[in-house]
């Protein structure tokens, strides 16, 4: 019961990630910092007070960028591969499986596929946003996503089943959403 529930402490982290690569990460290093988690071995560095300080700055940074129009899409392109990496180790570091192959092949696929689907998703709404809105509604679509950052990774902490079934009909309702896209095209 403990590697499902560390696999789901990840899962959420890593979606959370897709909407803000470093708000999970302070989140996480919060809890961390607070003993309501505790990350592996090799991730001691998560639960630091210079961790704390560079992903305060670096959460701060980013949400103010995702405000500023034209912006946020330059931010999408650059985070993408970020969400990636930032959701794979963020599943690696709270994943306990002694087998480092099967450890990081599951913060890969599961954490890094998750936040990489997530911010694919969320990055076509803000293009869509772009497009319909000439960016105006670009604040809006930031706000929701920066609450959703916030607000999945503390279900992912705090109540790790139900932040899973949320990510799992979040990503149904992204595939949902991109074919209806599709279809319009």
């Amino acid at each position: 019961m403990e590697i499902f529930l560390s696999i789901c402490l990840g899962l959420g982290l890593s979606a959370s990630s897709g909407f803000r690569v470093f708000l999970p990460m302070l989140v996480a290093n919060i809890a961390a910092m607070s003993g309501w988690v505790t990350p592996g071995e090799s991730f001691a560095w998560l639960s630091t007070w210079p961790a704390f300080f560079l992903l305060l700055t670096a959460s701060l940074a980013e949400i103010g960028g995702y405000y500023i129009p034209f912006i946020d899409n330059l931010l999408d392109t650059i985070a993408t591969p970020a969400a990636v990496i930032a959701g794979t180790l963020l599943s690696t570091s709270f994943i306990q499986i002694d087998n480092p192959v099967l450890h990081w092949g599951l913060g890969l696929i599961v954490g890094g596929g998750t936040a990489g689907l997530v911010q694919v998703g969320t990055g076509l709404l803000r293009l869509l946003s772009s497009k319909t809105t000439a960016g105006l509604g670009n604040p809006v679509v930031s706000t929701a996503e920066n609450i959703a950052s916030f607000s999945f990774s503390g279900l992912a902490i705090f109540l790790p089943l139900i932040a899973m079934a949320l990510v799992v009909l979040l990503i149904l309702w992204l595939f949902k959403r991109i074919a209806s896209l599709r279809k319009s095209k």
